[in-house]
């Protein structure tokens, strides 16, 4: 196996010593939202416990260790995703917040000096994926619909992935913005970023990445993938609810306008017009989420400690276990890539006759916890003729263990339906 030692982590998560239905609780749900381990609920705690204060206003004793602690977080964000300037990290809600603070940025470039770049009409258009999350799809729409711009995607085959010729035929040289996932939260695909990304500078359109599932799973190097936005939320990597993550280059941040107006995204305010912070405060008006970014700069230690190589192929051997595994149980169809190949630690499926909710409801009864449903991600579904599917999802904590239980639980769904 690999360098991780899952038994040792998993004792970092209270949770896991939970007894759901009298039975030891077998969470496969990470993809939906992970667990937190101790250090980040004792962070969380003393943070509001001894620390407590609002951020960049006051220069009492309180004032500047809070100030520290959150401003302590961005660096490590920074560090994590080899952001080569720590202004380049805006926090936000989650990534839903994250990329319609782009959208909406975008839609203001029509009145903002100097946002010629941004600026996009009805001669354009923008183009996602057929696999995006609705976080990724909705906000394009709304700027399509504001702007006049033509929306498109590509297509993805029947294995779950991108139709690689589709790359150049779609985006063209009318391309303005492409926004995709990275990895795909409801198939499991690893997307091309190189690929894509080429594709879209060699015409001009800026790239927005969704990393909200492959942040918690692979490295995530922001200069590497070469894109102008990522986004990703800090509840699936392990960290709290309520934080988020943009990441832009400088530059692009730097002529982008505001997407919310308030305090400390000024520089000054007069009645007759305001002058707008550098990034990346000009996108974090009003009191951010303070403890939840101290508790994320907590949970990107721990990720750290253990060294995202390793995340990375601790949860690839889950995947190549799991695969086969499921593929035994008969009638039981993947809904994603057959192989692990380019493959997150994500497998949604179906059962002939079954609803994915039964299947969920009935796996909860055997302390599985699963989810069911399209999973944000209704355009998958309808691509593949289901009207759901049921999707466990792995994370450091996961055990081989567990995907046995998982495989005897979706047995006996089978024989109870079968009976």
């Amino acid at each position: 196996m690999t360098g991780l030692d899952v038994e040792a982590i998993r004792k970092d998560f209270p949770i896991l010593a939970r007894e759901v239905h009298g039975v030891p609780l077998v969470y496969l749900d990470s993809a939906n939202t992970s667990q937190k381990p101790q250090v980040v609920l004792d962070t969380i705690t003393e943070f509001y416990a001894r620390h407590n204060a609002n951020v960049a206003r006051a220069v009492h004793t309180l004032g500047s260790e809070a100030t520290t602690a959150f401003e302590n977080a961005r660096d490590k964000v920074a560090a994590f995703v080899n952001a080569p300037n720590r202004d380049e990290i805006v926090f936000t809600k989650n990534s839903s917040e994250a990329l319609n603070l782009v959208a909406y940025s975008i839609s203001n470039a029509t009145t903002f000096p100097g946002a010629d770049r941004f600026r996009i009409g009805p001669e354009d258009e923008i183009v996602v994926t057929e696999m995006e999350h609705h976080s990724n799809i909705v906000p394009w729409q709304l700027l399509a619909q504001r702007t006049g711009a033509t929306f498109r995607w590509l297509p993805i085959d029947d294995d779950g992935r991108l139709v690689e010729s589709s790359i150049d035929e779609v985006i063209n040289e009318r391309t303005k913005i492409v926004a995709f996932v990275h990895q795909s939260n409801a198939l499991g695909t690893v997307n091309p970023v190189q690929r894509i990304v080429a594709r879209a500078k060699s015409v001009g359109a800026l790239t927005v990445i969704d990393a909200s599932q492959s942040a918690p799973h692979l490295p995530l190097d922001v200069q590497a993938l070469g894109a102008d936005f990522v986004a990703f939320t800090g509840h699936k990597m392990y960290g709290p609810t309520g934080v988020g993550v943009l990441w832009g280059r400088y530059d692009v941040l730097a002529e982008l306008p505001p997407f919310l107006g308030g305090g400390e995204m000024i520089e000054t305010v007069d009645l007759t017009g305001t002058t707008y912070a550098p990034p990346p405060h000009r996108f974090e008006a009003g009191t951010p989420m303070i403890a939840e970014a101290v508790g994320l700069g907590a949970a990107v230690d721990y990720l750290t400690a253990l060294g995202m190589d390793n995340v990375a192929a601790h949860e690839h051997e889950l995947v190549e276990y799991a695969l086969p595994s499921l593929a035994a149980v008969e009638g039981l169809r993947i809904i994603g890539p057959p192989t692990a190949v380019d493959r997150g630690a994500t497998i949604a499926f179906t059962l002939p006759g079954i609803h994915p909710h039964d299947v969920a409801q009935l796996l909860d009864e055997h302390g599985i916890a699963v989810r069911a449903g399209h999973h944000c991600a209704r355009p998958v579904c309808v691509r593949y003729g289901v009207a759901a599917t049921t999707r466990a999802s792995f994370g450091i904590y996961t055990t081989t263990d567990e995907i046995d239980a998982l495989v005897r639980g979706v047995q006996q769904v089978k024989e109870m339906f079968s009976r």
